[in-house]
């Protein structure tokens, strides 16, 4: 039991949390807040996945590279960026995996890099970026690297 001191009164005013404008002011400033943050933040994830697009698909590049100064020629576009993971059938002067983990990175979108041998004996691995179509600009826009 609490016991008072002489001299001493009992007060009923404690404050016990916060009034409801108290709260709302808070929130209108958090919502401030995240309304100034949050896109340029969100604006630089995107900046981000396609700066990581084409950094992926040079390193592709580089490891098809690699494989062709091993074999003698680029994977054929029925093998695709697979020849550099796994050997393929004819095994002549095969020395990968090219790549790092020994597999096959998919874009920053979740799609696979796509690999083709052009008629001139070089190639094209590109990703279509965001929209994953062929096109596009900013985050849609296209990377391509080849030989």
């Amino acid at each position: 039991m609490i016991q008072k001191r002489p001299g001493e009164e009992f007060s009923h005013h404690h404050r016990a949390g916060y009034t409801l404008a108290e709260l709302l002011v808070v929130l209108v400033i958090l919502g401030l807040i995240m309304g100034l943050v949050a896109p340029r933040f969100i604006g630089q994830i995107g900046g981000s996945k396609v700066k990581i697009a084409a950094a992926q698909v040079e390193n592709l590049a580089a490891a098809a590279e690699f494989f062709s100064i091993d074999t003698g020629r680029y994977p054929t576009s029925s093998e695709g960026l697979n020849a550099l993971v796994s050997a393929p059938g004819d095994r002549t002067g095969w020395n990968g995996p090219y790549l790092k983990r020994g597999r096959l990175p998919v874009d920053p979108w979740g799609n696979p890099y796509r690999y083709r041998l052009l008629p001139n004996g070089q190639f094209e691995i590109h990703s279509w970026g965001a929209d994953n179509k062929e096109g596009g600009e900013d985050e849609n826009r296209d990377h391509v690297s080849g030989s």
